[in-house]
């Protein structure tokens, strides 16, 4: 792409990032748990631990979008060591986001530790550009990316498909509900009048800013909603979802069926499987997606890693 097409059409990347490990953010969170044995639980705590896997998120950023304007880091009073170590200005197009300064006039519902909330808020980073990349920090870029991968003529590209509610398939009418990636999408779809939804998977998410502009700025009281949830509550929805909703809506978005995406979400197989699929299935892929990278055994930990640091080389 041009650089005249770049400075037209800025792009940023903005990512959501916490330190569970930091003993000052679990003693913050402890007064709001009901169950206080639960700041010790594996399962609850894979939400917030981290492995430094935001450093990867961040170089692949670097080294396969160098396209990228701005990346942007939201976190809560807290910046990662990486950064904090950094000598040169390898790291100068990122910075640190506070969420007191994407909460601005809403701090009543801070402290939060629902990615949900900062999600919705996301869109009020100040100088955030009108087109940007929303990663989570378990989202990578494993090889080089065109603007064009994102947006096309200025709008999103969406990868996924369309799913039936679950209330509209027989034998989920009858599960137990829990608050699941899809269950929040299904309540995007609601929000934006859809009777079926536009199941998006863990890929990097193009978004408009001015989309969340113009829904919120006439649904406060859905924004507020969304936002007053310290944790995860089964009546929320994913902003991102609503966003691409939303964008399907105005049809001003575009689809694509290849998702070019290498998704873990389990570290059980031998570590021959991981072999293969990381140095043989990922050619041609865009993303990789780890997730609860810190539990993994220490063996596959130690490969992964090491993949990463390779390939960000």
């Amino acid at each position: 792409m041009t650089k005249d097409i770049i400075e037209e059409y800025p792009i940023d990347a903005v990512i959501l990032w916490v330190d569970g490990n930091d003993d000052n953010h679990k003693a913050k969170m402890l007064p709001y748990l009901e169950d206080k044995a639960k700041i010790n639980s594996e399962k609850f705590r894979t939400r917030y631990d981290q492995v430094n896997e935001i450093n990867f998120t961040i170089d692949s950023i670097l080294k396969y979008a160098p396209y990228v304007r701005n990346i942007h880091i939201i976190t809560d009073n807290q910046t990662p060591d990486f950064l904090k170590n950094s000598k040169d200005d390898t790291y100068k197009k990122v910075s640190i986001v506070d969420h007191k300064v994407v909460f601005k006039d809403y701090e009543d519902y801070l402290p939060t530790f629902n990615c949900r909330p900062i999600e919705t808020c996301l869109f009020r980073i100040p100088d955030l550009a009108e087109h940007f990349i929303y990663f989570n920090d378990d989202f990578f870029l494993i090889n080089e990316t065109k603007p064009s991968d994102f947006f096309k003529n200025g709008l999103p590209i969406l990868r996924g498909k369309w799913l039936k509610f679950d209330k509209d398939i027989f034998y989920k009418k009858f599960k137990k509900r829990r608050v699941g990636h899809k269950s929040i999408q299904q309540n995007a779809a609601r929000l934006a009048g859809f009777k079926k939804y536009y199941n998006f998977k863990h890929t990097p998410h193009p978004l408009r800013k001015s989309t969340f502009e113009t829904y919120f700025e006439a649904n406060e009281d859905v924004l507020i909603e969304n936002i007053k949830h310290r944790f995860r509550k089964t009546s929320q929805f994913t902003p991102q979802g609503l966003a691409n909703h939303l964008e399907i809506k105005n049809k001003t978005c575009y689809f694509k069926d290849d998702l070019q995406l290498m998704y873990f979400r389990s570290y059980k197989k031998p570590l021959f499987w991981y072999r293969f699929k990381l140095n043989v299935k990922t050619k041609g892929k865009l993303f990789l997606g780890l997730q609860s990278l810190d539990r993994s055994p220490p063996h596959i930990l130690e490969y992964i890693i090491g993949w990463l640091e390779e390939r960000m080389r």
